[in-house]
Formats: C-alpha cells, structure tokens, sequence
C-alpha cells in the first residue's frame, strides 16, 4: 500500500498500531469517536485486538489488512476498530472471554470480534486466513456472513450474545465477601496438585504442545517447598530451572527469554521476547539460586537471572531509564532468522578447535536441530537453535584440556557471534513503555541486585522507578503508557500493583525508605478509585474509567499475575512496615473475596495462593542496624541475601536516621549492638536477641526463625 495513504491510526503512539496505520483498512482507533459513528450509522464494529511482536498478527494483516478487496468490505459494512492489546487489558480481558465463549476454548491474538454498536459482542475468532483454509473459515467469509445476518437476520446474532454477556457478568464479577480464607493446608494441597501436571523429564507444564515459563507455580511450589520440608517441591522446580536455561527458550547468546516453547524440550521457541517474562524468569531464577544447594545449578541460575537482566539493559532501555515492552519474533519476514545459524557460519568466524568445542556444546550440526517451513528444498536449509546439550567439564574431560581453557575459550566464542549477529537485520523493536510491565522489571532488578550483589542493576531499577514517577503521572494518579514522548490511558490495577511491588523490592535491596513512601501513596490512590466496597477486591479499571460492557474484578493469575493477587503481600508488607491496619484489613478482604476461586482453579491463582501463604505463616521481620558502608552491615545483610526466606521482610537502619524512623514500631528500640551493626529477627510477634556475627545470623535463618 502506498504510504501516502494514512488512516486514522496515524496519530496514535502504539508501534502496533502504527504498523496498521498505512492499511487500506479505515482503521479507527478505540475511542467515542469511532463508537459514535458506529451508533450513527447503525453498523457493527470489526475489533481487532493484536500487539506488536505478535506473529499471526503480521501474518493475516498481510494476507487480509493489506488487501484492496477486504479493505473495501470491511470499510463498506463496519466501523473497523485496531486495539494494542498492551495499551488496553482491560478491553483485551473483556472480549478475549467473549472469544473464548465463542469459540468454545481457544483464544489468542489476533483476536477478531464483531460488536453491536453498544459493545455487545455478536461474533469472535481469533485469525482468520484470507480464504477458507486449515479447516477454518476464510476472513471475506466471516466479513460477509456477518453483514448478511446484521442486514437480514440479527435476532440470530443477539440471541447467542446474550448468552455471552450474561456469562462474562458472571466471570468479571469476582468473589463474594465473607467467605473462609484459604487454609495452609489447601494451599499446600493446590501446590500438590500444580507438581503433578509438571513434566517429570522436562519440567514445565504443556500447553496444547506449547511450554511457557511456569514462573508463578515455580514461586508457590518453593514457597511450600521451605514450610513444608517436601522435597518432591523443590526437585520439580530445579529440574523445570535446569531444562529451560539450557534450552533454545534462553537466549544463549545475547541473554533474555523467548516467549514460549513450541516443543516438551524447551528446544524451539516462539522467538519474540516479552519484558514481562523478562521480570517473572529472572525473579524465580533468584529464587532458585537461593533455594537449591547443587553448586551448578547454583551458577545456571545466577548466569541465567543476570542474563537476563543483561539484555534489558542492553536491548530494552530506553534513554530516559524505562523499559520497552518486546522484541518481535520475526525478522526479514521469517520467524527466529535472527537468531538461528548454520554450521557453516559458525565455521566461517570461529578457529577448527574453537567451533568444535562450541558446535559440541550448543548442538549445533550440519543437519540442524529446526527448520523454517520451506527449509526442507532449500541447500543448507537446516539451521540450529543453540541449546546447552553437553556441560563444558564434560567436554574437557573427553577433550583431556583444563576446564578453565574450556569455559574461556566458548565464552570468547559467544561474544564472536553475539558480534556477528548484531550485524544482521534486528527482529522489530516495541519500544512503548507499559507502567505494569516496567514494575515487573523494576522488582526483577532490585531482587537480582540483592540476591548477588550487583548494584548496577538496583541503580537501573531506580532510575526506571523515578522515570515512572515523574512521567507517567497526572495530579497524583498513575498513567499507564508511554511513548513518542507523551504519558496516556489512566492506569489499570495491575500497574499500581506492580509498581508498587517494584518499590518495596527497591527498598529491600538498598533501604531507602522514600521507596515505601512511594509505594504507600500508590496503594492509597488505588484503594480510593479501584476498591469494590461491597464485595472486597480491586476492580480492574478505575472509578473514573470509561463505561465498557462489564466492569472487571477478576482474580486469575495468567501469563502476568492480577493485581489482587499481588496487592495481598502488598499490603501486608505496608502493614508491617507502617504499622497500620487498614492495609491488613484490605489484604483480608481480598483473601475473603477471591479464596473459594482460588481453592477450585490452582492454576490460574498461584499468586493468590502465595499471598494467601504469606498471610497464613507471617512475615520474618529482619532489621539490620548499621551503617551501609561499613563492612560488618554488609556482612548482615550478605547472609539475608544468600537465604531462602519467601516471607519475609528485610528492612535496614541507617543509625544516621534511627530518629526519623523511630516513629514506627519495627524500628523502635533498634540499635547497634555493643557498638557493632546487629541484626534483629522477629516473627509472629516474638523476636530473637540482636546477633552482631554473619554465623549467627544464618544459624537463626536455617533453623526456621525466620
């Protein structure tokens, strides 16, 4: 399509809409203006809701977007309506329910809806071909079908659709106050239950044939893991660690995690890089290193959650410190042709030794391990995905070299084809800045940092918090996107959630408390405009927000956790650390609301599930007094550092400004110890004597005080 054509995406901010806004489609954004026109000339709306690094949505707007012949129907019979599913959860989560009742399951992006002018929708799929094809209707199939029934026949289409609307009234309408909330017992049974769906070779749970990173079951498997003592727990948790950071999901060379496995092995993945998977898979790699004693898998670990932090740095951010949201999967219009190689090119920029070394412990070969669709007629089609198959010492034993030669000489080898690599044409860059998703990176950062002591990354995770507070907020309320230099779009509970999260993370990792400040005025603000009085739980859209077909208060933790879910230790955390109990009445209610759901569908609640944990044993409130340069303090807090320790709080007094922080109880009364930096533990309102000696800190961690 010439680019001198613009339609009404022009203005907008979102690259995915942007990519859309040369279309022969009349795309309108979502917006009363283009609802009106809807109403006016009483037509339904075509609502086609994608993002950026989404494959099929490339795919059938090439086949079908940019098609003279479709463009001219769907502008003749509908108001066509183009959403970044990024920049609108709230209408993504209402009418990919929708999608899913209509389509008896499935969802997915793109996703197509037809709405009557009043939002009520009347049909939904996901992509569509062009022409009927794969067992599926063709998209000028379903255009003229739908106008024909809309013109002739809409008794039919309002006849299912309230059926629709009346279930998603029900599915978005959350819990109901006043029921039990969930026991240390049933969450250790849920727990149960999510191990035994885990691939017992491979780790992970399958999808269809899809594996995601189970991040969350990861998190509530270890945290039952520590109360419980069940070893079975832990083993799954390390081997899913183990298998996905050895495999093509990781990015072996420029660090970061791919989207989803298309296979049990973790080998091939969907290529694009989402920066929530970013924050998730580097926190729960922080946890393992601290929950595992096996030394390798200790070093996979903290190399696959620094990697990981690596690439955002280096990939993601943005100039001002924020976080862009993804990295297509696509390159020169072929999925993963960014990131596969040949034998051949290896061979070409690395020495005999050198590439035999590396081909042996990547699995790469001149048959390849994966091919593009086409590949098979094409000379040299095969092409490798890198996965660790053969550990480094294994290779200098049979090599009979020092291992040390080993390691250094395929690290030098990453970084010559890392180098190579760059040169070749990028994958697509999203370079909005969503507040929810840099929250998620934010406490990403600031766990890493604590976990290893990397600073870079809490000073990177600060200035990202600051960007965030200073850009992305309008007379005290929170925005929830950024981008081509302008904030827009009122923010969703999971942005407040997640930030807020990110900074009590950075108050843990460095101890300034302006961070729980922050985190506090934040929490407010969400109560005021996102609280359902009545049932309990947070809506997820704000008091003020448009007026949409249902107002969502949903609990179901997906591929993000919901906002109820992570508000729960929120507020706990803030009770203890301000010592107020309305936050604690706030994070009973929401347990209240949301724990009868939660008990029927563990694997769509396990956030909920470890906030509920967290509620039911407590909180470790550990202060470490002491000046932050001195090295005794450092030592303290080294050994909170290296501890398991899911529930708990670590919080640190600078005796500089033991005066200001007096007036809460979790510091009163807190001094250095015979001069010396201490350490106080204390949970379930009974604390231990202040320990001054590293030693003794850890003995009072692994004996379960804490």
């Amino acid at each position: 399509m010439p680019q001198s054509h613009a339609n009404a995406l022009i203005n907008e901010t979102s690259p995915y809409l942007l990519q859309h806004a040369h279309n022969p489609v009349d795309w309108n954004a979502w917006g009363e203006e283009a609802l009106a026109r809807a109403r006016a000339e009483k037509k339904p709306i075509f609502l086609s809701i994608g993002y950026a690094a989404c494959h099929w949505c490339h795919v059938m707007e090439h086949e079908s977007f940019e098609d003279e012949e479709v463009a001219e129907l769907l502008n003749r019979e509908f108001v066509p309506v183009k959403v970044d599913r990024e920049e609108r959860p709230d209408l993504d989560e209402i009418y990919m329910s929708a999608t899913m009742l209509y389509t008896g399951g499935q969802g997915g992006w793109p996703m197509s809806v037809f709405l009557a002018p009043d939002l009520r929708p009347i049909f939904a799929g996901t992509y569509f071909p062009k022409n009927n094809a794969y067992g599926r209707p063709g998209f000028r199939t379903i255009l003229s079908f739908i106008a024909d029934k809309w013109k002739n026949d809409p008794d039919t289409l309002f006849a299912e659709s309230a059926k629709v609307v009346d279930t998603l009234g029900k599915i978005h309408a959350g819990g109901g106050n006043g029921a039990e909330i969930v026991s240390a017992e049933a969450i250790k049974g849920a727990a149960e239950y999510i191990r035994n769906a885990f691939d017992s070779t491979s780790g992970g749970v399958a999808s269809g044939s899809n594996k995601f990173p189970p991040s969350l079951s990861m998190d509530l498997l270890l945290r039952e893991w520590k109360s419980s003592g069940y070893s079975p727990f832990l083993h799954v948790v390390e081997l899913t660690l183990e298998k996905m950071g050895n495999g093509g999901i990781y990015d072996h060379l420029g660090g970061g995690l791919h989207r989803y496995s298309t296979d049990p092995k973790w080998l091939v993945p969907h290529f694009e890089k989402m920066l929530y998977d970013q924050g998730l898979v580097a926190s729960i790699y922080c946890d393992g290193f601290q929950a595992t004693d096996r030394p390798s898998l200790k070093k996979l670990c903290e190399d696959r959650a620094c990697g990981i932090c690596d690439y955002v740095l280096r990939d993601l951010r943005s100039p001002e410190g924020a976080f862009y949201s993804s990295e297509d999967a696509d390159s020169e219009g072929l999925e993963g042709k960014f990131y596969v190689w040949r034998i051949e090119e290896i061979k070409e920029l690395l020495d005999e030794h050198a590439a035999k070394i590396f081909c042996s412990h990547y699995d790469v070969s001149e048959f390849g391990n994966w091919m593009h669709p086409g590949d098979e007629h094409v000379p040299h089609g095969p092409k490798n995905i890198l996965q660790t198959v053969r550990p480094l010492e294994t290779i200098a034993k049979l090599d009979q070299l020092d291992p040390g030669e080993v390691e250094s000489m395929v690290a030098d080898a990453r970084g010559e084809l890392f180098e190579a690599r760059n040169t070749r044409v990028r994958p697509g860059l999203d370079d909005k800045v969503l507040t929810g998703w840099n929250g998620l990176m934010i406490t990403a950062l600031a766990k890493t940092a604590f976990v290893f002591d990397e600073d870079r990354y809490a000073e990177a995770a600060a200035k990202a918090a600051d960007f965030l507070l200073s850009e992305l907020q309008d007379d005290g309320r929170l925005l929830a996107t950024w981008g081509k230099g302008r904030a827009r779009l009122t923010a969703y509970s999971t942005d407040y959630a997640f930030l807020i999260e990110g900074l009590l993370t950075l108050y843990e990792a460095g101890g300034e408390w302006r961070r729980v400040e922050e985190a506090a005025a934040l929490a407010d603000t969400l109560v005021e405009h996102y609280w359902d009085d009545a049932g309990g739980g947070f809506f997820f859209t704000a008091d003020d927000h448009e007026k949409l077909l249902v107002r969502s208060k949903t609990l179901q933790d997906g591929a993000t956790p919901s906002a109820n879910s992570v508000m729960i230790a929120n507020l706990l955390k803030l009770a203890v650390l301000l010592d107020r109990t309305a936050y604690r009445e706030h994070a009973e209610a929401i347990l209240r609301c949301f724990s009868s759901t939660a008990s029927r569908m563990p694997f769509q609640s396990e956030r909920f599930l470890a906030g509920a944990d967290a509620y039911c044993r407590g909180f470790a409130e550990i202060v470490v007094v002491g000046d932050p340069a001195d090295a005794a303090t450092r030592a303290l807090l080294r050994e909170v550092q290296k501890a398991y320790l899911p529930n708990k709080i670590t919080a640190r007094l600078d005796p500089a400004y033991a005066e200001q922080l007096d007036a809460y109880p979790l510091f009163r009364g807190r001094t250095m110890h015979d001069g010396r930096p201490a350490a106080y533990v204390c949970r379930n309102f009974v604390c231990d004597a202040p320990v001054t000696e590293p030693a003794e800190l850890a003995a009072l961690l692994r004996r379960g005080t804490a």
